[in-house]
């Protein structure tokens, strides 16, 4: 099997890879039939020459290969037909803005097999930058913090040459004794999230300890979907028929408003669920947040605060308290919002060799055992020209070009 890593077309261009030099290299060592073709590349995060050291060969063109991975969206000019690929494509949820993307595909009879489709059976994610988005959220959280109150300052995550550079910087963040943050989520993203704050030596508290109570140590509450939403009508909370269903509930979140100092979003929203935070719930003269670091970043979504994604050279502004109107980070009567969308982009390196890792434990040997298990094509949205059957309601979606 001869597989090659693309180069990155999308512009901006992302600097992720899906395997790093030292993991292509364990690969072709474990695998003797397995030959890695890394397409040369002047943006990626790993120098052609990291992966040349390691012996992986770099080249201009990977049309001989049989399987193409990358990470972002491959313009439709640089598909190369008949070829099996592996990208988050953003089409199965139908996003105008990628259709002509999946047309292409399509009319090149290219096999699609998109990450965020790779699940078990039971459809938990196999593979993903979650818990990257959830590190460079939470530091972006903590360096705006700081920003915000003028108590220190620590350099922007896309300033770093990798994780240890970050775990230099956190060393120089003083917080108050008596900060109170509140997270929400238990994926990964959470994950990531908790790795910071526990490198910040934060102690993890109770979530009913953390309403009644303040602390002499830089404190933080980890909130499962039961203590941040409840049902309307007062019944027990099931998680399954949350998930299966969101109609029906409503945001138990609103006394956490009035308790923490910095809240750091790590959940998963569906549109028909309920706000988590208001516009009337800010206006509350108990509101006591200061900044929300909004790692899920769903606009028009839960969090009223979050009126637009931010930039990675911009990362945060103000949502004034009165108007719900954007104003300048640090404005009077207004909170500070991190909304980053692309945050694992900030910490290439690392955020590449944790996905790295997860595709060859989780993905490759599906792709050498011949997906006896069908992991690969419960993620096949496209093959020989045609939508698969699960996929066969973007057929209008594409036809409608």
């Amino acid at each position: 099997m001869l597989i090659g890593i693309i180069r990155e077309g999308k512009k901006p261009i992302d600097k992720r890879v899906a395997l790093s030099p030292s993991q292509c290299a364990q690969i072709q060592k474990q695998f003797p039939a397995v030959q890695i073709y890394v397409q040369s590349s002047p943006f990626r995060t790993f120098e052609d020459t990291e992966y040349t050291d390691y012996g992986v060969e770099v080249v201009d063109s990977v049309a001989h290969c049989d399987v193409l991975l990358g990470v972002k969206e491959v313009p439709t000019d640089e598909l190369i037909p008949s070829k099996t690929y592996f990208f988050f494509s953003h089409t199965f949820k139908k996003q105008l803005y990628n259709r002509k993307l999946l047309k292409a595909i399509l009319e090149k009879k290219i096999r699609l097999i998109d990450y965020e489709l790779l699940a078990e059976a039971n459809g938990r994610r196999l593979i993903g930058f979650g818990r990257y988005a959830g590190v460079v959220g939470a530091y972006n959280g903590i360096r705006a913090y700081g920003l915000l109150t003028k108590t220190f300052d620590i350099r922007p995550a896309h300033r770093l040459f990798d994780r240890n550079e970050m775990a230099l910087e956190l060393k120089k963040v003083k917080l108050p004794n008596d900060l109170k943050i509140v997270i929400t989520g238990g994926g990964r993203v959470a994950g990531g999230i908790v790795e910071i704050l526990t490198a910040l030596n934060l102690q993890s508290v109770d979530s009913n300890d953390f309403l009644m109570h303040s602390f002499n140590k830089p404190s933080y509450t980890q909130l499962s979907v039961k203590e941040y939403v409840q049902r309307v009508d007062g019944r027990p909370f099931r998680t399954a028929e949350f998930y299966d269903n969101p109609v029906g509930f409503e945001s138990a979140f609103k006394p956490f408003t009035h308790a923490a100092d910095l809240y750091i979003s790590g959940h998963y929203w569906d549109d028909e669920s309920p706000m988590f935070i208001t516009a009337e719930d800010i206006q509350d003269e108990k509101f006591k947040i200061k900044l929300i670091a909004d790692v899920s970043c769903d606009i028009d979504g839960p969090i009223a605060s979050t009126l637009r994604a931010s930039t990675i050279e911009d990362p945060v502004y103000g949502y004034d308290k009165t108007t719900g109107l954007e104003v300048s980070f640090g404005s009077e009567n207004s909170i500070g919002v991190m909304a980053v969308d692309n945050l694992p982009c900030e910490l290439p390196r690392d955020a590449s060799e944790d996905f790295g890792n997860e595709f060859m434990e989780n993905i490759l040997p599906h792709l050498l055992n011949n997906d006896i298990e069908g992991v690969l094509w419960r993620a096949t949205e496209a093959k020989d020209g045609v939508l698969l059957p699960d996929f066969q309601y973007l057929q209008e979606y594409v036809d409608s070009l």
